[in-house]
């Protein structure tokens, strides 16, 4: 994974790897950006419970309405008033939204 890379993306303030239970495993962060390891670990943990609600939704929903193909989940985001993040897999990107391309953002992950 290339966090380097995609720091780069528009709006990037920071990048970020993590287990699949949670725990932060690599970071980078904007200089000047009002982010710390603390708060990325924060954010990785609740990327985890977040991905798992949404795919007890979309099994739910497949399950319910009889229509296939909300699984696999693999990325979502999570706006926020500020900022956002948006995750592929076990990687993410918080990113200012004045300043973002969440296709070019959500692209990038799946590439890295």
């Amino acid at each position: 994974m290339d966090l380097h890379k995609l720091m780069d993306l528009p709006g990037a303030l920071a990048a970020f790897t993590y287990t699949d239970k949670g725990d932060l495993r690599s970071h980078q962060i904007r200089e000047g950006a009002e982010l710390t390891a603390q708060m990325l670990d924060l954010l990785t943990r609740s990327c985890v419970a977040n991905r798992a609600i949404a795919s007890m939704e979309a099994s739910g929903w497949e399950a319910l309405t009889g229509q296939a193909g909300f699984q696999p989940l693999r990325g979502f985001s999570v706006v926020g008033l500020e900022w956002s993040v948006v995750v592929d897999g076990n990687c993410g990107v918080v990113v200012r939204n004045r300043d973002v391309d969440y296709e070019a953002t959500f692209n990038a992950l799946q590439a890295a």
